[in-house]
C-alpha cells in the first residue's frame, strides 16, 4: 500500500494531463509492485488505463468530463516507455511552427523504432522509422526545424521562413542548430546559417 500512494503522490503532483508508463516510476519499486499500484489506481479511477503499459491523470472539463490525451503527450509517452526517440513528421513539424496551417490528419512521428500504428481511445497515432539523419535533433525544438524545413523544401526556403524559425528559436536552440546542422542534408546548411544569424 506504501507504494500506491506513494505513486500517487507524484502523479497528482505531476498534474491533470500527465501521462506515464511503469517505467516511470520503477524507483519506487519492483516492476511488478508497480503494475499493481498502477492496476488498483485505475480501479478505483484515479488514473485511467490508455493502452497497455500506459496511463493517464485525465484532464476534466465540467461540461464533457475526462478529456482525451493530446497526440503529442501520448506519443512522447509510447517513446519514453520504448526507450526510443521522437521527432514530429515534416507536415507537423510545419504546422507547429506556424509554417502551414493544415493539421495533419494523422498525427505521425518519425523514431528509431519500428514503424507501427498505436490506436489510444479516439486517436490513431503512426510512428515511422527512420534514418539517423531524419532524427538529428529528435526531442529538441531543433529536430522540428530540420524536419519544417524539409516540408518546406530546399527550392521554397524564402525570407519569410527564415524570419519565421528563426523567431521560434532562443540563443540556446539557434547554437544547437548550428552544431546539429553538420549532420543534416548539405542543402540545409546555407539555410541553417541564415536562421542563426538572422536578426
Amino acid at each position: 500500500m506504501m507504494i500506491t500512494s506513494k505513486i500517487k503522490q507524484r502523479i497528482i503532483g505531476k498534474g491533470r494531463g500527465a501521462i506515464f508508463a511503469p517505467l516511470d516510476f520503477l524507483d519506487i519499486g519492483s516492476r511488478a509492485s508497480v503494475d499493481q499500484a498502477l492496476s488498483r489506481l485505475a480501479d478505483q479511477g484515479v488514473i485511467r488505463r490508455l493502452t497497455r503499459g500506459l496511463y493517464d491523470y485525465p484532464k476534466k472539463s465540467p461540461r464533457f468530463g475526462y478529456l482525451s490525451p493530446s497526440a503529442d503527450d501520448v506519443a512522447q509517452a509510447v517513446a519514453r516507455k520504448d526507450n526510443q526517440v521522437l521527432q514530429p513528421s515534416p507536415a507537423m513539424a510545419a504546422n507547429q511552427l506556424g509554417l502551414s496551417t493544415q493539421v495533419p490528419a494523422k498525427p505521425t512521428y518519425m523514431t528509431n523504432g519500428p514503424t507501427r500504428t498505436k490506436t489510444i481511445g479516439r486517436q490513431v497515432i503512426q510512428f515511422r522509422n527512420a534514418s539517423s539523419k531524419t532524427l538529428v535533433g529528435a526531442g529538441q525544438k531543433t529536430g522540428a526545424v530540420f524536419q519544417a524545413l524539409r516540408y518546406v523544401g530546399k527550392d521554397r526556403v524564402d525570407d519569410q521562413v527564415i524570419g519565421k524559425l528563426a523567431r521560434s528559436l532562443d540563443d540556446n536552440d539557434r547554437a544547437m542548430l548550428s552544431k546539429q546542422s553538420k549532420r543534416a542534408p548539405a542543402w540545409m546548411h546555407a539555410v541553417v546559417q541564415q536562421i542563426v544569424e538572422h536578426v
